[in-house]
């Protein structure tokens, strides 16, 4: 397999497979449907996964395969490459399927991943500002750090004081957020949760695209382990899909090895974690 370095400028590259080569606007319209940091990482991504299919296709095309269009549950329909290229893997790679006890280790060996949520009991008192207008963010600020001294003080008028300061519509309930899990609130407020005490108003305002938010934690429940009959078909999928990832890329290499690839080194795909 001749390959030469991905990093080079695409606009000199010249890239085919077994001679089929694959034209720079092809490469370009692919791009779009990937999702890079940079127009360059994306149109390398873009080119491998050409390179990756027309591998593929090339290969169900010697094995002789017809192609069987299959439609999904919104009536999409593949097309017929789609359909040879799927064929192809449903014929050639074979995935084992992991059984109990292989699904039990998995589940042993990770435990942290298989717990419920914590839960968080918090009120909060939002003080908006405009994140744009630096001079308002730092009044915003320090009337924040005001009602925090002030709250400190007399704890016992939070919930006044979320009806009187609070542009949430939770100062109807003084501020009482009710059980917060992952994923409910924007990612910085969660964290600060995290950090707090519970009973204890907390000393800094939490920053938020929304403003400032002083926080009262009044309670946290944590999470529980989930029992290895409740996320056992979880895990199974997960060591399914993995191993037929790897699996299908090892075939691909094969298939590489074989081939004749000029202008690009294919690179080992990216893994996905549960």
């Amino acid at each position: 397999m001749n390959a030469c370095t991905p990093g080079l400028a695409p606009s000199r590259k010249i890239i085919s497979v077994n001679g089929v080569a694959i034209a720079r606007e092809e490469i370009s319209r692919e791009a779009q449907n990937h999702r890079a940091a940079t127009p360059a990482a994306a149109w390398l991504e873009a080119a491998q996964a050409l390179v990756i299919r027309q591998l593929l296709l090339q290969e169900a095309r010697r094995l002789g395969l017809r192609p069987e269009p299959e439609t999904d549950d919104h009536g999409r329909r593949e097309t017929d490459d789609e359909a040879s290229i799927r064929g192809l893997v449903e014929q050639e790679v074979k995935t084992p399927t992991p059984d109990v006890p292989a699904c039990r280790r998995y589940y042993e060996q990770n435990r942290s991943k298989f717990r419920s949520s914590d839960l968080y009991e918090a009120a909060h008192i939002l003080i908006a500002v405009k994140p744009d207008d630096p001079q308002q963010v730092e009044e915003k600020r320090r009337s924040a750090m005001e009602l925090i001294a002030i709250l400190g003080r007399d704890p016992e008028s939070f919930a006044d004081a979320a009806r009187v300061y609070s542009a949430c519509p939770s100062r109807e309930q003084g501020g009482n957020l009710g059980q917060i899990s992952r994923r409910q609130t924007v990612p910085e407020f969660e964290s600060a949760l995290t950090r707090l005490t519970p009973g204890v108003i907390a000393p800094e305002p939490i920053q938020t695209r929304y403003g400032f938010h002083v926080v009262r934690l009044d309670r946290k429940i944590e999470g529980e382990a989930m029992a290895f009959e409740l996320v056992g078909g979880r895990i199974a999928a997960y060591l399914t899909q993995n191993c037929r990832r790897r699996a299908v890329a090892q075939y691909i290499g094969i298939l590489a090895g074989q081939a004749r690839i000029d202008g690009f080194s294919l690179l080992p795909p990216k893994g996905q974690p549960l």
